[in-house]
């Protein structure tokens, strides 16, 4: 427990430190400011003050304002805040002197400010002066008259007055020198203003004494437009679309008011003027142009002529108002070949929500001014620059995402020379469009050439950058990125008979757009192989064509052969006629016998056909008749006859056409009396050889042996023997020999013969026949 007597002794001790703890605890009020405001005609009895408190403050700390007037009467008024406010009771004690101070204090200590002794009116803030008109005087065309009215009586307090002005719609003001408005007055005159231009004005005031009293607020605006007067020279410019087919220009004449217009302009003045013919200057009647005013355009379009390029003109123009006529201004489109040099390294670049410019002035140092041209489509503005300057910003009103195009023209006294131009944007966004992709001709059958067109500038909106293009086929998407200038592009490595979806995107600094899709199919073949395809074809169908020809040409016999076999024929045969001179032997026929009556030049037996026993008188028989060529015997077994070549025998087929072996000969017996059935005669009859050489091809059983000997087994059932005769060709004659065949004891098959009833007639037929090959 602490006693009463220790807390007493840490009173004392606080107490005794006190100031020093109020030093860093508490902190010395500073920056004390009291002001009376004016109420009605009067000065406010309540008087305000305020001030700044210094540290970290604590929540019990007081303030107590104190205020002494003349040192007979003080007021105090205890506060928490940092501001209070004094009660004079009746009214404002002007004219006397006031001292002020604060104390803060808390349960450490207090402290005060530093006292601020002044006289009352240094505290005074009035109201701004009230009725604040202008006057504006024909006579005066660049001046204003102000006036205004004191907002208190000079009883109180006497004033001075600040007055500013500006041009109506800007926040640049104008402010007239203190020393001007010093004097106690309640009107001036504003000079130096422009003609025709409205100006609004604002008046303030305060106390005349140096250092005493606080500005009023600004008055309310006053406003007035200055007289009209006589205009200044009008802005004159032109617009030139070049026309190079006809190696002539077309130049339009336009003009803005002037800068400086003093007035309302209603007409402009024109006379052109052929340099060639300055003589009639003088003598020029101007022509007329009336300015409508609820035309949007910023100028007036005064005259339009066609100039070759090898012609100079020069234009006069005046403007008109309700005052008077301007100057004249002049410019002069000079030759073609004629013009001056531009300016040099010319920059355009958006900053701020401007388009800024810098350039470099041409060598020439005749330039008298600059005029920095922009264009937007049909939309045209320009504004002049003076001789020095190098950098400078577009005051027109411009639009974002539209494209100008900045030029600037030096000017050599009225001598436009040749522009220096850059496209700019005051702000770029993404293409409102991108480009239709389409194909040129047809696509292939791996590549396909895009083409698309630009995309139209009020689409555009920026610059673009880039497209980007993509194809798809299926779900396989493939892109490529070409440059800005391109128009076209070639897709290769594309698949044969494939759908194809295409785009493009077209991209800027601000954004892209993605363009409509386009389809097509890429081919099966390529061009070339369809026609390579359809030659080779061709080609080959052609070749074997002629070599079928060549085959048949050289290969005819053999292939008619082989695929149109010819039958004998026996009308178309050389047989002889039949002969009387020699009679038929009729004999009987026995069991056994030759096996035919035909015999053909192919041996076929091989030795085979006969009976062991007869082999031997078959071998001189044999040597016989190979010592006669050709030779073949009536009745005999074809084994006797000289081996012959045949026309299946041969390779050389059409080769031995012509030759005497080709020649298949035939031979046969008949009777004399003719054919079966006839009675013969009682003359001895006789037997009868006829031979054949025919060029028909042999008979199948004459090309198969096997075959002839079994149709001759059946034959030789039928058909009696009789005598043989041959007949040999030597040196061209015909030689016949006739002897008597015995008949044959064996059957050439070796098999039993059946045994053959004879028949009445002396001539059976074959009925073998022609058998097919």
């Amino acid at each position: 427990m602490v006693s009463v007597e220790a807390l007493q002794l840490l009173v004392l001790v606080c107490i005794a430190f006190a100031p020093h703890a109020g030093a860093d605890g508490l902190g010395k009020p500073e920056n004390l400011s009291c002001m009376a405001v004016q109420e009605m005609n009067y000065i406010s009895k309540t008087f305000h003050c305020e001030w700044d408190t210094v540290g970290q403050q604590d929540p019990s700390t007081r303030y107590t304002l104190n205020v002494d007037v003349t040192k007979t009467m003080t007021y105090n008024v205890l506060t928490s805040e940092n501001h209070a406010r004094v009660d004079f009771g009746h009214s404002y004690p002007n004219h006397v002197m006031l001292e002020i101070w604060v104390v803060a204090h808390n349960v450490l200590g207090e402290i005060q400010s530093e006292h601020l002794s002044k006289d009352a009116g240094s505290f005074v803030k009035t109201n701004p002066p009230s009725d604040v008109s202008i006057t504006s005087e024909e006579s005066f065309t660049t001046s204003l008259l102000i006036n205004w009215t004191h907002p208190i009586a000079n009883e109180y307090v006497k004033l001075r007055y600040q007055i500013r002005y500006c041009q109506n719609g800007s926040q640049s003001w104008t402010y007239v020198p203190l020393d001007d408005t010093a004097k106690d007055i309640q009107s001036f005159r504003l000079q130096n203003l422009q003609p025709y231009t409205v100006y609004v004005v604002q008046v303030c005031c305060k106390n005349n004494k140096e250092g005493y009293g606080y500005w009023s607020n600004w008055s309310t605006n006053a406003t007035k437009r200055t007289p009209e007067d006589i205009p200044n020279k009008p802005d004159l410019w032109r617009i030139i679309a070049e026309r190079d087919d006809i190696n002539q220009r077309q130049v339009q004449f336009i003009c803005k008011d002037p800068l400086l217009a003093n007035g309302r302009i209603t007409r402009f003045n024109i006379k052109v003027q052929d340099q060639r013919d300055k003589l009639k200057n003088g003598s020029l009647e101007p022509e007329s142009f009336p300015v409508n005013r609820s035309d949007s355009s910023p100028f007036t379009v005064l005259r339009q002529i066609h100039l070759a390029d090898q012609e100079s003109v020069k234009v006069f123009v005046t403007a008109v108002n309700s005052v008077g006529i301007s100057a004249e201004e002049s410019l002069v489109v000079t030759e073609k070949a004629s013009e001056l040099a531009p300016v040099k390294e010319l920059l355009v670049r958006p900053n701020g929500g401007r388009l800024l410019l810098d350039w470099k002035p041409p060598d020439s140092t005749a330039v008298s001014e600059y005029v920095v041209e922009w264009v937007s489509g049909d939309n045209t503005d320009w504004q002049r620059e003076n001789r020095r300057t190098r950098h400078t910003a577009i005051k027109g009103i411009l639009e974002k995402f539209v494209c100008y195009n900045v030029s600037v023209y030096p000017i050599y006294s009225g001598r436009v020379g040749k522009p220096a131009t850059k496209a700019a944007y005051l702000e770029q966004g993404a293409p409102s469009k991108a480009p239709d992709v389409g194909l040129k001709g047809k696509p292939g059958h791996n590549e396909a050439e895009l083409v698309w067109s630009k995309v139209p500038q009020r689409s555009l909106r920026g610059f673009i950058t880039n497209y980007t293009i993509f194809y798809k086929s299926g779900t396989e998407i493939r892109e490529i990125t070409v440059p800005a200038n391109t128009t076209s592009y070639t897709l290769k490595s594309l698949r044969r008979n494939t759908t194809y979806d295409t785009w493009i995107i077209a991209s800027t600094i601000g954004g892209s757009a993605n363009g409509s899709k386009h389809s097509f199919t890429t081919l099966i073949y390529a061009p070339g192989e369809m026609v390579g395809i359809v030659v080779g074809v061709s080609l080959g169908f052609l070749f074997l064509f002629v070599m079928t020809m060549l085959l048949w040409v050289y290969k005819k016999d053999v292939i008619k052969d082989n695929i149109w076999p010819r039958i004998p024929n026996p009308l178309e045969s050389t047989i002889g006629n039949w002969s009387p001179d020699y009679p038929l032997k009729v004999e009987t026929a026995k069991e056994t016998g030759i096996c035919g009556v035909s015999v053909l030049d192919v041996d076929v037996c091989d030795g085979k056909c006969m009976f062991e026993e007869d082999k031997t008188s078959l071998a001189l028989k044999k040597d016989k008749y190979l010592s006669e060529e050709h030779s073949s015997g009536i009745g005999g077994s074809s084994c006797m006859s000289s081996p012959r070549q045949s026309v299946s025998d041969s390779d050389e087929g059409g080769d031995m056409a012509d030759t005497t072996a080709s020649t298949v000969q035939y031979s046969s017996v008949v009777a004399s009396n003719g054919y079966k059935g006839q009675t013969p005669n009682s003359q001895p009859q006789h037997a009868v050889f006829s031979r054949s050489e025919s060029t028909q091809p042999l008979l199948d059983s004459e090309e198969n042996p096997d075959t002839l000997l079994q149709e001759c087994s059946r034959q030789s059932q039928r058909v009696p023997r009789g005598p043989r005769s041959t007949h040999t060709q030597r040196n061209g004659d015909i030689v016949e020999q006739q002897e008597v065949q015995e008949p044959l004891d064996f059957c050439p098959l070796e098999e039993d013969c059946e045994q053959v009833t004879p028949t009445d007639s002396s001539y059976v037929p074959q009925l073998g026949g022609y058998r097919p090959q």
